[in-house]
């Protein structure tokens, strides 16, 4: 007589995977199927690191990565590409930060730049939130003469639900200090971005 095959039990791993399991009983699934059956503590592991920046300083992260510098013209970082989760239905938003400023005796180093777009992009967001908080955090710690930050997205709430339009993407931006105030300097920084056709906030 053959013995029943056990199914493998799943493995606690801390209360997200515990309600996760919910969740999937609740969507009509088996957590104790053997595909799923660690879905709940992977699904887990994953959220803790797209949520990682809630637990980042941005002062930390750029740490020692500020400098003394004389005058200098328009710094740009471009093409960062970033992924986030939207607040509203926890699908993903993918896309590129294009990060500018124009330096006041201080600069800091490119590679704390794509750091801080994680910082933020780690968290639950809306885009338009997450341009904002990278721009006055920017103009925060360098005190520069503007800081001016583009994101350019693709939001999967869109494109997998609701109008369900797949070529569509979303382009915020946030222009701080003589990029906001100083038309000559914006078309500047867009000429340079190959955005000069286009119209920004």
């Amino acid at each position: 007589m053959t013995s029943k095959k056990k199914r493998p039990e799943p493995v606690r791993f801390d209360p997200v995977a515990d309600h996760m399991r919910e969740i999937l009983r609740e969507l009509g699934e088996d957590p104790a199927r053997e595909g799923i059956v660690r879905t709940p503590e992977r699904f887990a592991r994953a959220m803790r690191h797209l949520t990682s920046g809630y637990g980042m300083d941005p002062r930390e992260v750029v740490g020692k990565g500020l400098f003394k510098q004389e005058e200098s013209e328009i710094v740009i970082v471009r093409d960062i590409e970033l992924y986030s989760l939207c607040e509203h239905h926890l699908l993903p938003f993918y896309g590129k930060a294009h990060v500018a400023y124009l330096p006041r005796g201080k600069i800091i180093g490119l590679s704390k730049i794509p750091r801080l777009v994680d910082v933020f992009a780690r968290r639950l967001q809306v885009q338009e939130r997450l341009t904002t908080q990278v721009s006055k955090t920017l103009m925060d710690l360098l005190k520069p003469h503007g800081v001016a930050v583009i994101m350019e997205c693709y939001h999967l709430c869109m494109m997998m639900r609701g109008v369900e339009k797949q070529n569509s993407y979303t382009v915020t931006s946030s222009m701080l200090g003589d990029f906001k105030t100083n038309a000559i300097t914006r078309q500047e920084l867009l000429h340079l971005l190959g955005m000069g056709g286009r119209r920004h906030a």
